[in-house]
C-alpha cells in the first residue's frame, strides 16, 4: 500500500522503505515477491468487505458509485491490470 506509480518509482519508494526498515530489523527479500498478490488480495478484498456491510445503511452513502456498472467495469480493469504485474518479475531492492 506504500509503493505507488510506475514501476521505476515503486523502486525507489521501495529502496526508502527498506533502507529504514533495515535499521531496525533484517528484511527478507525473498518476500519482495508477495507484493503484487498481496496487492490483488487486497483489491479483492475490499470489494468484498464492501459487499457484505452493503445492507449497513452507512454503505451505500459511503460508497455511492459500488452497485453501479462504472465501479465494476473499473474493478475488473484494476484486477486485470494485476493479472499483468502477476507475470512481471517481483520488484528488486539494491
Amino acid at each position: 500500500m506504500l509503493l505507488s506509480g510506475e514501476r521505476h518509482e515503486q523502486t525507489g519508494q521501495l529502496a526508502v522503505i527498506l533502507d529504514a526498515y533495515n535499521d531496525f530489523y533484517p528484511f527478507d527479500i525473498s518476500t519482495l515477491n508477495l507484493i503484487e498478490p498481496l496487492r490483488t488480495l487486497r483489491i479483492m478484498h475490499h470489494a468484498a468487505w464492501i459487499a457484505r456491510r452493503w445492507n449497513d445503511p452507512a454503505f451505500p452513502t459511503a460508497f455511492p458509485t459500488f452497485d453501479s456498472v462504472n465501479y465494476w467495469s473499473k474493478h475488473v480493469l484494476e484486477l486485470r491490470e494485476q493479472l499483468a504485474l502477476l507475470d512481471d518479475p517481483p520488484l528488486t531492492y539494491l
